[in-house]
């Protein structure tokens, strides 16, 4: 068996000259490479309680709705986040193809733009139930716009779309009160049909007043807890542990090679 101490006294310059090798490699890229700040935007979901008709205006109220919804329905929005929609938006209005200094033509530097914003972005939900937004840019004081406009832009989507089944049905409503007012001014009914088709009149009419007061308050999906701030400090690359975890795994690399060859001598 090979004595640790006999292999680094006989391999030490060929370890150190990996290691070092290692560290200039690894140390001129990570400082070649451009810093970038980290700011992380959080909003907790909203109750679909305020999104729904039947229970806001139900005639016996069984339960207690909390404000605040829970972890699951962040799914559907983190899933959103995958998707190109809201980064092509946001890229977009903050011009990013000039930020990224992309010489293409705009058809061709946007979705470009969008691209490198997804790719240094994070839509995710934490272990607490929060809806995290992190964005990374080597600019400080637009890495804090860019995460909360990227929050703005899923609670609208997800806003539009909690909204779409109530406008739906407040159309639907509106067209039947024009049908039944039709008929109701028809002169070829009797009173008993006359009466009938005005208590359907005053129920749609209702109705109507219920999806219309849901379609204009229009409740919130997310609600932010912590908009996202301006960091101090670069997040990324982590120059000083990247050199020490490079230093680290060089060596045993260079270690375990030096073992691997000092033993082939001894066998020959």
């Amino acid at each position: 068996m090979t004595d640790i101490n006999d292999l680094i006294k006989n391999w030490w310059k060929q370890i150190l000259f990996v290691v070092l090798l290692s560290l200039l490699v690894v140390g001129t890229i990570t400082f070649i490479k451009p810093r970038q700040y980290l700011s992380v935007a959080t909003a907790v979901p909203a109750s679909s309680f305020a999104a729904d008709r039947s229970k806001i205006f139900s005639d016996n109220i069984q339960d207690l709705y909390s404000t605040l919804g829970t972890a699951d329905d962040l799914d559907r929005i983190v899933g959103t986040g995958n998707l190109d929609t809201v980064y092509l938006a946001v890229a977009a209005q903050f011009n990013l193809f000039d930020h990224y200094k992309m010489a293409e033509k705009s058809d061709v530097a946007l979705p470009k733009a969008a691209a490198i914003l997804k790719k240094n972005s994070r839509v995710m939900k934490s272990e607490y139930g929060e809806l995290k937004v992190k964005v990374w840019d080597t600019d400080k004081n637009l890495a804090p716009q860019l995460a909360n406009m990227i929050m703005d832009k899923l609670a609208i989507i997800h806003q539009q779309l909690q909204s779409a089944g109530n406008e739906a049905a407040l159309k639907g409503l509106v067209t039947g009160k024009v049908k039944l007012q039709g008929q109701l001014d028809s002169t070829a009914i009797t009173a008993d049909t006359k009466n009938a088709l005005a208590v359907q009149l005053q129920q749609y009419e209702k109705l109507i007043g219920e999806y219309q007061l849901m379609v204009d308050s229009k409740p919130p999906v997310l609600l932010v807890v912590e908009n996202a701030r301006a960091s101090a400090w670069p997040d990324r690359p982590r120059r000083m542990q990247v050199l020490i975890a490079t230093a680290v795994l060089s060596f045993f690399f260079a270690f375990l090679a030096a073992l691997l060859m000092e033993s082939r001598k001894k066998t020959k």
